[in-house]
């Protein structure tokens, strides 16, 4: 069985951690500012979020922390690695959300340096929204 699966840039891998599922971890070094991943996202009203809160993609859906002005959107799914980032009360990356044309992209981006094998993490924009059976291991 293979124990990290590798994103096509080779330069983050997924692997099981315990206690908490999956994660992402650097397979090359980050500095402060760099762009670690980048991806598009598909948004949805809050109709299709109550639906999704009954399901597993619960725990996978983004929402933005500081929504823009005529966003009916209630939640947006990430399609990449991005979607399985752990969240940490001490990240060493952030979410950035940029609107184009094609839609609502989501980027994350280190704010501090990562080491090789370092998990990479971010802040939950909603974890107050989670049931109080989800203990988050940090």
């Amino acid at each position: 069985m293979v124990d990290k699966v590798f994103d096509r840039s080779n330069a983050m891998y997924v692997k099981t951690v315990l206690q908490k599922g999956r994660g992402v971890f650097a397979n090359i070094p980050f500095k402060v500012g760099d762009l670690i991943d980048r991806a598009p996202t598909w948004g949805f009203d809050s109709a299709t979020a109550n639906l999704l809160d009954r399901t597993g993609v619960f725990e996978y859906y983004f929402v933005r922390h500081r929504r823009l002005e005529g966003d009916l959107h209630a939640g947006y799914v990430v399609f990449g690695l991005i979607s399985m980032v752990n969240h940490s009360s001490n990240p060493n990356a952030q979410i950035v959300w940029t609107d184009e044309l094609s839609g609502a992209w989501v980027s994350i981006v280190a704010i501090r340096d990562i080491e090789v094998d370092e998990e990479i993490t971010h802040r939950y924009a909603n974890i107050a929204a989670y049931p109080h059976s989800i203990n988050f291991i940090e």
